[in-house]
């Protein structure tokens, strides 16, 4: 696919996903959620990808939401398919075995802040601004952010957030646990390139197994998430880059990881 809405770069064993509508402050429409399932798909399939940056272009919007031209046009059966749409995308890049990090780089309000909260990871530029304002449209968050939302900050804080529709700076969002780190706005693309070379030197697969495992958190009880982590524990037992970590520890060296 010739990508028009965003920008989709592989940088070594990373990837990152830059939402290319600036003029627009990078909002969410049809083009976009396309382009943006089939770069996913791409990553699914390369066994060289093992993080993902989701950031976006210029410097003002990670995104500020949908498309309002859009989404003004919908009635009750066109609105369903326009969240719909735009949620399985979503819960796409949720369902990823590779960390996703979101580099917030400006206003994430809306469906920007809904696609920010279906990444793993949110670090955030000190000008960034994040909101749920969709009551002051007459509608709700339709992409996740009754369900994403709750669970990152409590139902409490949610609810105040998403009925209120106040917008709140990053440190703001860094002291209730939306976003796990603020960085000055120029340094914001360094310190998370930064952030995913660490995770890279570890083993992928250990990596991707711990990402599955923490994914299946809020879906199992407690018990079924501890018999599922025996499992995963086990399968990764008998990794070639288990014994390579194991031993490289024993001989105190640095582990050299190939991905089986």
């Amino acid at each position: 696919m010739d990508y028009k809405t965003i920008i989709f770069e592989k940088n070594g064993n990373y990837a990152t996903i830059k939402l290319n509508r600036p003029d627009k402050l990078n909002a969410l429409n049809f083009d976009l959620f396309a382009e943006l399932d089939d770069a996913i798909k791409q990553i699914v399939f390369d066994r060289d990808i093992y993080a993902l940056i989701l950031t976006g272009m210029g410097d003002k919007a990670f995104a500020a939401g949908a498309d309002i031209m859009e989404l003004h046009k919908s009635d009750d059966i066109s609105g369903k398919q326009f969240s719909e749409i735009g949620s399985k995308v979503m819960l796409r890049l949720e369902q990823l075995r590779i960390p996703v990090i979101a580099a917030i780089n400006g206003f994430a309000l809306g469906g920007g802040l809904e696609l920010a909260l279906s990444c793993h990871i949110r670090f955030a530029s000190d000008k960034a601004k994040m909101g749920q304002p969709e009551v002051n449209l007459g509608i709700i968050p339709g992409y996740g952010a009754t369900q994403r939302l709750p669970r990152l900050v409590g139902k409490s804080k949610a609810m105040e957030l998403i009925i209120s529709a106040k917008t709140i700076d990053a440190q703001t969002a860094l002291s209730i646990g939306l976003v796990n780190e603020v960085f000055p706005h120029e340094q914001l693309m360094d310190k998370t390139i930064e952030f995913v070379n660490l995770v890279l030197s570890k083993g992928p697969l250990a990596v991707m197994a711990a990402v599955d495992c923490i994914d299946m958190s809020d879906k199992l009880s407690l018990v079924e998430g501890l018999a599922y982590e025996s499992k995963v524990f086990g399968d990764v037992c008998g990794t070639e880059d288990f014994k390579e970590g194991t031993l490289a520890f024993l001989e105190k060296r640095p582990a050299i990881f190939i991905g089986k």
